[in-house]
């Protein structure tokens, strides 16, 4: 490349500062309920049509232009905006507000075939063209013609006023990009970081012969079998992602009014729906540069609607900047076939956005597209674009969020509860699943599902943020690698009064996924009180007397330790003839605080009995616990200082309830509510309560 990664980095971070130094001045003063709306892709004209339709929707916002670069510059150098600017004027014209993309994350045929290598090289070889986001995002004939689309879009748009704010790119990630520059530019940040011996002793690469004795002979991280090279490999990618965004919104942020927001659509780990925390992109650290977090939210619905993927990924979004609102970008409307929701779903869930702290909820997206790889993956409209219970249904919501904006939006939550997520924990553990059984996010998940069932507010941290005295407990789900500082202040938050709850394979590991060669768990045994030096895969394994009380539940998985106290009081042991003497799970005092360990994979009924204990003995046991999923109850602050109270029903029947909080006013139905008194949520239902007084 003709400019170094180094210089690049450096650029970038002083962008970041740059960047950071002046955020949008944008100003929310109405909830956003929007859509992506694609004119190019439209068999005929109907802009009118849609307009007319949105506006009788309460729609007041459109994303647009994300996917559009093949449409804008159809030929090298050869621009045609026709589409943009009459969205934007039609928009204006209707007082539908702008969201612009830029539409870097789908290439055109030009361009590859003018610069073939602008297609990702991965260990599996290089992509081929046609699906989105195969491109190398630090090729540098792929950047050169990316700054060009999104300056000559900027240069022409920055003066519309429907505009608000702009989305660079679109769910970025680094696209498993492998190729020669990307290895030089590795081992450049090697060369920073290390010398050959310090590396060759941190990786373990004297290890079948691995050992690198000149800069000049460091080979591809592709064939590697060494877990800390491949773990190290995996965080400068992540950084890639970092880099590329920042480096986009950069430009962008030359164009861009001081009202004007930047943000980006993040999306999740997929399983068929947003899961889990994202392997490729480092959040905390992408979303620096932005103004405002966006995320993309989809999830099962009908008989699986529960409202978790939908918290998860919100509480996560909050988190990126410090507890600030975000937007939810993308979330289904009709999706899948399967995706196709009951009556009353789609209020559910798009107030259940609003619960966790969203400003905006946007469907992908307001048309079905009539051919191509998502034809089936529906909008608010089907591909006939007539109204349809699931467009009426968003009328109501539209109706809704214009009365009750003052109220609802930039809720505030103040949560005591942090759960500790590691993208370093998350690769190093991923690299073992042969021996584990398992990925990060199926143990990570358990522990969040328990605590949303169970009416707990959470907060996601990373190893980033430094104070954790905001919290009375933070629960750490396989912190598999970590360095000896953030364990050291996870001893000390326990000395100091806080609880913590650890999961198997927590501080196995250092920053380098070297495992340590001290008794296990390592440096947490302080706070831990335990110690283990064999695990196992359980067969029929359950815990000793059940001592959760949980009955056919009371069952070990996929993967247990076989632990020893030493100072830990022992709350379960295994009940199995060969494992009997080990615990399985176990709490110590240490200082003035609680550590939780649990040794083992269990049943769902089990950690949720387990995490139930847990935040009983943190004292965060209140009304709000006494409701237990399907009921689930949220609040926060609002603008005007008052408590905003959700309570959502996530089942297809009737509940009977006893409200258990302040009165208040129900806000849908503007009806007082007064303590005790009872209440009926019909199925799929959301009561919204402003609670009087502050």
């Amino acid at each position: 490349m003709k400019t170094t990664f180094k210089k690049i980095s450096l650029l970038v971070l002083f962008l970041v500062i740059t960047i950071n130094s002046s955020f949008a001045q944008y100003k929310q003063s109405e909830l956003l309920f929007g859509v992506a709306y694609y004119d190019e892709y439209m068999p005929f004209d109907r802009l009118e049509q849609d307009i007319k339709m949105m506006k009788e929707a309460g729609i007041n916002c459109v994303r647009i232009a994300e996917s559009t670069w093949s449409t804008v510059e159809p030929q090298d150098n050869v621009f045609d905006f026709k589409h943009i600017d009459r969205v934007l004027d039609a928009m204006y014209k209707a007082n539908i507000k702008v969201i612009i993309g830029t539409p870097t994350y789908a290439v055109p045929t030009w361009l590859v075939k003018k610069h073939p290598s602008v297609l990702a090289t991965t260990a599996n070889g290089q992509y081929q063209y046609g699906a989105r986001q195969k491109m190398d995002i630090t090729n540098e004939h792929f950047r050169l013609h990316a700054e060009r689309v999104i300056r000559k879009i900027m240069e022409h748009v920055k003066d519309h006023p429907a505009i608000i704010g702009y989305q660079v790119d679109n769910e970025t990630k680094h696209y498993d990009t492998a190729g020669d520059n990307v290895q030089k530019a590795f081992v450049a940040s090697m060369k920073e970081k290390f010398t050959l011996d310090s590396l060759n002793s941190a990786f373990g690469l004297d290890y079948w012969s691995n050992r690198i004795n000149n800069w000049d002979d460091f080979p591809s991280t592709v064939g590697s079998i060494n877990a800390s090279l491949n773990a190290e490999f995996s965080k400068f990618q992540r950084k890639l992602v970092t880099d590329f965004l920042a480096w986009q919104t950069a430009i962008i942020k030359e164009y861009a009014k001081p009202n004007q927001f930047v943000t980006h659509n993040f999306d999740l780990d997929w399983r068929g729906f947003s899961y889990g925390i994202q392997t490729d992109v480092n959040h905390f650290d992408a979303a620096k540069a932005l103004d405002i977090a966006g995320v993309d939210i989809y999830h099962p619905t009908q008989d699986h609607l529960t409202g978790i993927e939908i918290s998860f990924a919100g509480d996560l979004a909050r988190s990126m900047k410090g507890g600030k609102n975000y937007f939810v970008i993308e979330t289904e409307a009709q999706g899948f076939p399967q995706w196709v929701p009951y009556p009353g779903q789609l209020r559910l869930q798009a107030f259940s956005h609003l619960a966790s702290g969203a400003n905006m909820v946007a469907y992908w997206h307001w048309h079905s597209i009539h051919n191509s790889a998502e034809t089936y993956w529906k909008g608010l409209l089907s591909h006939d674009f007539e109204p349809n219970p699931t467009y009426n249904e968003a009328k109501t919501i539209g109706k809704d969020f214009q009365r009750l904006s003052s109220k609802l939006i930039n809720l505030k939550k103040k949560n005591d509860v942090a759960l500790l997520f590691s993208n370093e924990a998350q690769t190093a553990f991923n690299n073992f699943e042969m021996v584990f059984k398992t990925k990060y996010n199926d143990v990570l998940r358990p522990y969040y599902d328990a605590l949303f069932k169970m009416n707990v507010g959470v907060d996601f941290i990373d190893p980033s943020v430094t104070d954790f005295s905001g919290y009375k407990l933070i629960v750490v789900p396989v912190l598999y690698a970590a360095p000896d500082e953030l364990l050291e202040r996870l001893n000390a938050f326990v000395a100091k009064g806080g609880h913590i709850v650890y999961s198997f394979q927590s501080g196995s590991s250092n920053e380098n996924v070297k495992v340590r060669s001290s008794i296990q768990p390592g440096i947490i045994n302080k706070a831990c009180g335990i110690t283990y030096s064999q695990f196992t895969v359980p067969e029929n394994v359950s815990l000793k007397d059940d001592p959760f009380n949980v009955g056919a539940e009371n069952k070990i998985h996929t993967f247990m330790e076989l632990i020893k106290p030493s100072t830990a009081k022992v709350l379960a042991y295994y009940d199995h003839p060969v494992w009997k003497d080990y615990a399985a799970i176990t709490e110590n005092i240490y200082g003035k605080g609680l550590a939780t360990y649990v040794g083992a994979m269990t049943s769902e009924k089990l950690l949720e009995a387990v995490m139930k204990d847990v935040v009983k003995k943190a004292g965060l046991w209140d009304v709000k616990q006494n409701l237990a999923f399907p009921i689930i109850t949220k609040d926060g602050i609002n603008s005007e200082g008052k408590t905003i109270r959700y309570i959502m029903n996530y089942s297809d029947k009737s509940v009977e309830m006893k409200y258990p909080f302040s009165k208040g006013t129900e806000l849908l139905t503007n009806q007082k509510i007064s303590k005790d008194e009872q209440l009926t949520l019909a199925p799929w239902n959301v009561k919204i309560i402003e609670i009087e007084g502050k």
